[in-house]
Parts: structure tokens; sequence; C-alpha cells
């Protein structure tokens, strides 16, 4: 399958998994992950491109001190990235607390071996499993998060 007919199974299976993802996945993860109880996960705040609303979103994230990395299962199919693209600065909730920073996509980078750097990698798993367009995305902190 090539051409058109691949971008429209592309298209129908990234609906699928966004209806999951929205209705049974997100809710609960949003939460927990609000709260500080989902290891690997954050809550990253953009602002809408369209309305300039606050728009949360629930990721998995690898920390290396204060960078955070993301790999974006749709692309620039999702939201929060075509967000980010127009609006680059973020807060993200992590260990219970927000903290600024700002993002940027990187197309370019290898997603499979960013991908093998998580220390879940369950997560990892289910990124490469459920994602239809891997990107990458990089969130330097403004200030590191300390310890608590």
């Amino acid at each position: 399958m090539s051409g058109p007919q691949a971008r429209n199974e592309a298209a129908r299976r990234r609906a699928r998994i966004r209806l999951m993802q929205k209705y049974l996945i997100n809710p609960p993860s949003k939460a927990l992950a609000f709260l500080g109880l989902l290891p690997g996960h954050i809550v990253l705040e953009t602002v809408g491109r369209k309305t300039g609303e606050r728009r949360r979103t629930v990721v998995g994230a690898q920390r290396e001190g204060s960078t955070l990395w993301i790999v974006a299962e749709q692309g620039r199919h999702a939201g929060y990235v075509r967000n980010l693209l127009d609006r680059p600065r973020v807060r993200v909730r992590t260990r219970g607390r927000w903290l600024d920073g700002r993002a940027d996509v990187l197309p370019g980078d290898d997603v499979d071996a960013r991908l093998a750097s998580f220390d879940d990698q369950r997560h990892a798993g289910m990124v490469r499993r459920f994602g239809t367009a891997l990107m990458t995305v990089r969130i330097e902190l403004d200030e590191p998060d300390r310890p608590r």
C-alpha cells in the first residue's frame, strides 16, 4: 500500500488512537501526572495557536538535568506539537510543581535512539506501537527542578 491509500489508512489509524487516548487513557493519566504519581510522565501546558487558551496534555518524558525529551506519537499531527511550533514557551508539571521552559520540535532527531534512552521502556514500546509519525520534542527548563 502506498500513496493516497496509505495516507488515508494512517489518518484512520490516528483517528482511532486519538479517540482511545482522549476518552480512555488520558483522563486518569492526566490526574495521576498532575499529582506527580505517574513516573516518567508530565503535564504539558501549551497555548493554543488559534484560541490563545491554555491547553494541557499528559505526555511521557525522559528527564536529563534541565532538559525534558518527548517523542510525539503523532508528530506534527498532534495538536500540542502544532501549538509548540507557533508558541514555544510552555509550562510543565513534573513532580507536583509547575516549571517554565522553551520547547523545540526536532524533526531530524533519531526517534528510535531517543526512545531507547528512555528509562521507561514500556512507555517507549507503546509510543512505537501506537505512533504514526514519531517526532522528538526537547524542552529546556528555565530553572532546574529541585529535589523534594
